[in-house]
């Protein structure tokens, strides 16, 4: 049975950006303070995405071997977060841990300031697309249904959902599962003075993994014995606040982007939660006197969908640090797969920190939108370094600044005057001159 029904308009734009994580705030901020009217779109009602909804700690990677990989406003927006007392720069690496609560705030304020208009509580549900241009996309929410139009879209869903419902070309599977995901939470009442908890909730090292290794040991060793289910780390990481620590162990095989494995995740994961917090408690004396304090409003998906871009980056680019002539956004977080099965996790250090061309950004044939995030062109193994929330923030960057260039000269995302003012715009990614774009 198919329902029909008449579809108001809420709104017309210069850009829509869909997906409120560091890709999407950030691509929103990006789009209107170089002159685009522009609308962010979120399922939630808060911004943040994997940071916040997810509880994903810490931010990485932002710098690598002493040289700034991502700034612009990912950079100003993590300045500000410290100022407000929610995030802490561990050097050299630049990630980042923060304070969740006030990583939303934090984010809200900037997308305000820059005169974003905002649709939160509100879920993607398709788009009208026609000949690889997207005329309008459709949310649900409290209101209805209802329509946004736009010169210019931004798809950082994080699983290609606008790109998907467009009908843009996915990536191969390349014979391989997907990551698992994994649901986050926090543990209160933890003795963090130790020096085994102060080494395992600080990640300031480079070239090393920052699980805990002795807690690792344990965990494996009595797997069998403690009833331990698949777990991957454990990672821990500071959220500023005395005695807490968010926690990254559990994991399951799955797919997000299916609703019903999802569902089963999920519920899969919040088990696996309070049964790690019980292990953890009752074997190691540092969590003796702990609690959930929160879990993740949702799990943390590793990877989904990405497009067929107009250039896939490989592997074998992305270890190379190859400079691209459409060099956008930069990432420089070790190649981390996780297994879909099992505890381990394969890690490959770079050298030297990679680069992200804008061919990645979009697909051929669709004029009028861009991906950033999560769902950019690339094969699994460049993948898996790009997924982080760092390399997130520099695409979104990129996307937006490009998607205001479009849609002010009524051109499409690939013509050759707005990628050649972009590059002109761009330094290294970084975009220092965002404010001058439109002298």
């Amino acid at each position: 049975m198919v329902f029909n029904r008449d579809v108001p308009v809420a709104g017309s734009y210069d850009v829509v950006v869909c997906g409120g994580g560091p890709a999407g705030f950030i691509a929103a901020i990006a789009a209107a303070r170089s002159g685009a009217r522009t609308a962010l779109v979120e399922q939630y009602g808060f911004l943040g995405g994997m940071a916040t909804a997810g509880i994903v700690a810490p931010l990485s990677v932002f710098t690598y071997n002493g040289e700034k990989v991502i700034g612009g406003i990912p950079w100003e927006f993590i300045e500000r977060l410290q100022e407000m007392g929610g995030g802490l720069i561990e050097k050299p690496l630049g990630n980042v841990a923060f304070e969740p609560e006030l990583y939303k705030l934090c984010c809200q304020r900037m997308v305000l300031e820059a005169g974003v208009d905002l649709y939160m509580h509100s879920y993607l549900c398709g788009c009208s697309c026609r000949d690889g241009h997207v005329d309008a996309i459709f949310i649900d929410n409290k209101n209805g249904t209802e329509a946004l139009e736009a010169k210019v879209f931004i798809d950082c869903t994080g699983d290609a959902d606008l790109a998907w419902h467009a009908g843009v070309p996915m990536q191969p599977d390349e014979g391989r599962p997907l990551q698992p995901m994994s649901t986050y939470f926090v543990l209160s009442g933890v003795d963090t003075s130790t020096p085994r908890m102060q080494q395992a909730m600080h990640h300031n090292r480079q070239g090393v993994n920052c699980h805990c290794e002795e807690i690792r040991d344990e965990l494996l060793a009595h797997r069998e014995e403690w009833g331990i289910p698949e777990f991957g780390g454990p990672w821990f990481c500071t959220t500023l606040q005395p005695g807490v620590v968010t926690v990254n162990m559990t994991r399951t095989a799955g797919n997000a982007t299916d609703n019903r494995d999802f569902t089963r995740a999920e519920c899969e994961l919040r088990e696996q939660v309070f049964r790690m917090a019980a292990v953890l408690r009752d074997h190691f004396p540092e969590f003796r006197d702990s609690y959930v304090s929160a879990v993740a409003v949702q799990a943390g998906v590793r990877e989904t969908r990405r497009i067929l871009g107009a250039h896939t980056i490989t592997g074998e680019e992305y270890v190379s640090a190859f400079r691209y002539p459409d060099s956008v956004s930069r990432g420089a977080h070790p190649i981390d797969i996780h297994v879909a099965h099992g505890a381990s996790q394969n890690v490959t250090f770079l050298k030297t920190p990679a680069f992200v061309p804008y061919r990645a950004l979009y697909a051929p044939g669709f004029g009028n939108l861009l991906v950033a995030g999560r769902c950019i062109s690339a094969d699994k193994t460049a993948f898996a370094s790009l997924r982080v929330q760092a390399s997130c923030m520099g695409t979104g960057q990129a996307a937006g600044v490009a998607a205001a260039l479009a849609a002010s000269a009524g051109v499409p995302v690939f013509h050759k005057d707005l990628i050649s003012k972009l590059l002109q715009i761009s330094s290294g990614g970084n975009f220092p001159h965002l404010e001058s774009i439109n002298d």
